[in-house]
């Protein structure tokens, strides 16, 4: 995934730009355990796939880094963030009852999520 989040020309990594996506990538766990689907959020969920896509890459944070990331890695993306949270879910005081409920609803969330970020891959009309 470094490779991302590097200079295009000499491939080094882009601290400044690493540093501010993690940032936003906290905001969204903290945003996704929110739960609040209003407007906002699904304005927000499509602006995260055009980041991701060469028609929004790098602007955000104007930097000259890899100008696009292929489709595939964002769906990929979905196990390790799905199934990186139940042992910390299961780490605290809960039962095994709600770990399981609350690991399913951060599923279905991180599913919706991504699909919604896959429509700048999508042709027109077939979303």
């Amino acid at each position: 995934m470094l490779h991302y989040f590097t200079h295009r020309s000499n491939g080094q990594p882009l601290e400044r730009y690493l540093s501010e996506v993690r940032k936003r990538f906290r905001q969204w766990i903290f945003e996704t355990a929110a739960a609040e689907y209003d407007q906002r959020w699904l304005d927000y969920q499509f602006e995260i796939g055009r980041r991701h896509h060469r028609t929004g890459k790098n602007q955000t944070d104007g930097v000259d880094a890899v100008e696009h990331i292929p489709l595939r890695y964002l769906t990929t993306l979905i196990f390790p963030i799905v199934a990186t949270l139940r042992p910390f879910l299961a780490s605290r005081a809960h039962t095994e009852n709600e770990v399981q409920k609350m690991h399913e609803a951060w599923t279905k969330s991180v599913l919706l999520q991504v699909t919604l970020w896959c429509y700048p891959y999508v042709k027109l009309g077939d979303f």
